[in-house]
């Protein structure tokens, strides 16, 4: 398809798509004659993923590149590959290690892990990002007095172990590589916001069931 098709297909202006080239979030179509490219689905479906992330999930343009760097790396393999993406992605700052709080919510969540025989995830607390974020969360809620520990947490991460069971059976469905890569990261940008939602409607429904309306 010419520039016209690709942004009437997408509804990205050509003005846009133009700039999303120049950045290199967009590889260069098939040059038909020095004023001319054609572009094919691998474009419109990388168009509408970069459009995603940068109107639906609000991230800037250098972190966009970043990520689609990390999921058109052909040399890592699929776990490498995708956890990369995602850690491109906005995360948490470094949590304090002075920070009493911090201490203790660290050895909650590494006992946690252990207790969940989640073997691959203590492997990776060096440097993962979740990891990072749920310590800094558990943090927060011992600071005001909540003691969130590994008893408390167990259920909750069951259930989001069978989330993730669903998320890579879904992403196991897109035929190649960086189709796999790019769903996860659209996971990430769009799924967890409908899960988010899906929580809170569920706590309106079950808290009217529990306490009515008044």
């Amino acid at each position: 398809m010419r520039l016209a098709e690709l942004s009437a297909r997408s509804g990205v202006t050509t003005a846009t798509i133009k700039y999303y080239l120049r950045e290199g979030l967009l590889l260069p179509g098939r040059q038909v004659n020095t004023t001319t490219s054609e572009y094919d689905e691998g474009h419109l479906r990388r168009l509408r993923l970069v459009r995603a992330m940068i109107q639906v999930g609000g991230l800037p343009v250098a972190t966009v590149r970043e990520v689609l760097r990390n999921v058109d790396d052909e040399s890592l393999g699929r776990t490498i590959r995708l956890g990369a993406a995602l850690w491109a992605l906005p995360q948490v700052p470094e949590p304090d290690e002075d920070d009493e709080f911090v201490r203790a919510a660290r050895q909650e969540t590494d006992r946690l892990l252990e207790r969940l025989g989640w073997s691959n995830a203590r492997l990776l607390t060096t440097i993962s990002p979740a990891y990072r974020s749920l310590v800094v969360a558990v943090a927060a809620f011992r600071r005001l007095g909540y003691d969130w520990g590994s008893e408390l947490l167990v259920s909750y991460a069951e259930l989001m172990h069978e989330t993730a069971k669903l998320d890579l059976d879904f992403v196991e469905t897109r035929p190649s590589e960086a189709e796999k890569a790019e769903t996860a990261v659209l996971g990430a940008v769009l799924t967890e916001p409908m899960l988010q939602a899906l929580r809170r409607l569920a706590q309106e429904e079950e808290s009217a069931r529990r306490y009515g309306f008044e």
